[in-house]
């Protein structure tokens, strides 16, 4: 008998758990990586990163070229848009992102360059971009063929 109790017990536990809402419309952003600092943002005030082109085909290229490509992007949110991060899948690829706030109606650019040194065939690389918006990642592509010499 304790242990179909017990087994009851655990059961209303793990399912109360599972079944928890949050009743507010928020997430936590850490919106200043070098504190602790976390900040609630409201999804329906939340920037919005719209991006001209989230994939960018750069075409074939010979090994060693190096392609060089700017994600435009607007904030059409209600909220000055903080990029805290912006990271690729591949150490051939680097990103470089505004470090000011893009305030609500105005653009700017991320920019990111591949280097095909030592790569061949089809290429797609992904570029991750942590903000304070809802949801906090967006990922870009950058594809592309790179021929040997």
């Amino acid at each position: 008998m304790k242990k179909v109790f017990f087994t009851l017990a655990v059961s209303a536990i793990i399912l109360t758990a599972c079944n928890q809402r949050n009743s507010s419309n928020t997430e936590s952003i850490d919106t200043n990586s070098n504190s602790a600092a976390i900040t609630e943002v409201d999804s329906a005030n939340a920037p919005v990163a719209k991006f001209e082109n989230e994939t960018h085909d750069f075409g074939k290229i010979k090994q060693g070229e190096k392609v060089n490509f700017e994600y435009k992007f607007t904030n059409t949110g209600k909220s000055p848009l903080v990029i805290t991060n912006a990271t690729a899948s591949c150490g051939c690829t680097v990103p470089e992102w505004p470090k000011t706030p893009v305030k609500p109606g105005e653009s700017a650019a991320i920019k990111v360059t591949f280097d095909s040194a030592n790569k061949s065939g089809l290429q797609d690389k992904l570029i991750t971009v942590t903000a304070n918006t809802v949801p906090a990642q967006t990922v870009v592509h950058l594809v592309g063929e790179v021929v040997a010499k």
